[in-house]
């Protein structure tokens, strides 16, 4: 069991605790590019592929944004000491081939931080879209399916979406302050604000290394250098009942993941997001929880819905215990925590280029271009 020793036992202030309705008549989570900024993003992607840069060996530096890095630089601070979520609108991602837009995405998250592999293929620049997969089946993510995702934080300091093509219909993207989810139970329920900080058990969805175990050993919340964290997908947390080894869930259990769900979902806390098409959201894993409603979509495939992911470790981030991630070697004091170890590979700088945006040794420079184009 997780030591409750920094147990906070009363209620979360600042700016990281908000309800949904008093921000949703509200342009202050909102940067609207102007056309200026708009070229800034051109300019620097037209740099990029003067010199021919590998996506992923490309950092801040190459990707230069002479005004608009200072909006990010005030954006991570938000991320990091505010709200926890920032949506910018609107790129204008139709007039980009997916390749293009995949350089402006990664370009922008390098001036927010270092971007953490998403699944054990080393992905480091998702694809969230219907697969045709099914979440009964172990080895299935969320993103990679129309099904509805419940409030949930994803495994890496801070999740980026863009936008490139929406669904027919659905889709609808909410956020919730974790800090204000906290609180609510701390005044609803305080019996249940202990096992928060309890050891429980996340499936790893078949993505664990060899050798390793198939779920980690996390708490749902860590209070440290006075900021709350938050780490809770139940969905995950089901699941790992499926290996004999993890302890089963107990009836207070339900009742706290209940309590969780209600109170984000709750239109008192919860904050629905017009997420179009071009429009990047950014939100801080460990401060803001997410949730995406079923969708259908087109039959067509050129017309599916498709919006890119990364996440991303930032360079200062807040204090973590070491058993946050379930991973205690991540968080190290490197500069990049969270993610999946990709299987069968040593992620250096010298080893990274470009394979469907993930990590591979040394494959032929032509793949580069048939993989992004």
């Amino acid at each position: 069991m997780t030591s409750v020793i920094n147990m906070l036992r009363r209620p979360c202030t600042g700016p990281a605790v908000w309800a949904g309705p008093d921000l949703a008549d509200s342009e202050k989570w909102v940067l609207r590019l102007s056309p200026a900024q708009i070229d800034e993003l051109e300019a620097a992607l037209r740099a990029v592929r003067a010199r021919g840069l590998p996506l992923l060996k490309m950092t801040a530096g190459d990707f230069p944004l002479p005004t608009l890095a200072g909006e990010l630089e005030r954006i991570a601070g938000v991320l990091e000491n505010g709200r926890g979520f920032v949506l910018v609108k609107r790129i204008p991602v139709e007039r980009y081939s997916q390749a293009a837009a995949s350089t402006i995405f990664w370009g922008v998250g390098r001036h927010l931080g270092v971007p953490v592999s998403q699944n054990a293929a080393g992905h480091m620049l998702g694809h969230a879209r219907d697969t045709g997969r099914s979440l009964a089946d172990p080895g299935t993510r969320g993103y990679q399916t129309r099904a509805s995702l419940l409030f949930h934080t994803d495994g890496s300091d801070v999740l980026g979406l863009l936008c490139l093509r929406a669904a027919r219909s659905g889709a609808r993207t909410a956020v919730v302050s974790s800090a204000a989810v906290y609180n609510a139970v701390l005044a609803r329920r305080p019996d249940l604000l202990g096992r928060l900080y309890r050891t429980h058990f996340l499936d790893l969805r078949e993505e664990q290394a060899p050798g390793e175990r198939p779920y980690a050993a996390v708490p749902l919340v860590s209070w440290s250098g006075d900021k709350l964290s938050m780490r809770y997908n139940r969905c995950y947390l089901e699941s790992a009942q499926r290996f004999p080894d993890v302890p089963r869930l107990e009836p207070t259990d339900v009742e706290l993941f209940d309590l969780v769900d209600a109170l984000a979902g709750s239109p008192e806390f919860r904050l629905e997001v017009d997420f179009e098409v071009g429009d990047l959201l950014f939100l801080n894993n460990h401060a803001v929880l997410h949730s995406r409603t079923e969708y259908e979509d087109f039959a067509e495939p050129e017309l599916k819905r498709h919006v890119l992911r990364l996440w991303l470790a930032v360079r200062q981030g807040r204090g973590l215990p070491p058993d946050f991630w379930g991973d205690p070697h991540s968080t190290g004091g490197g500069p990049v925590r969270g993610g999946v170890a990709p299987r069968d590979v040593i992620a250096t700088q010298n080893s990274v280029v470009l394979s469907g945006c993930r990590h591979q040794r040394r494959p032929p420079p032509t793949q580069i271009q048939e993989e992004t184009e």
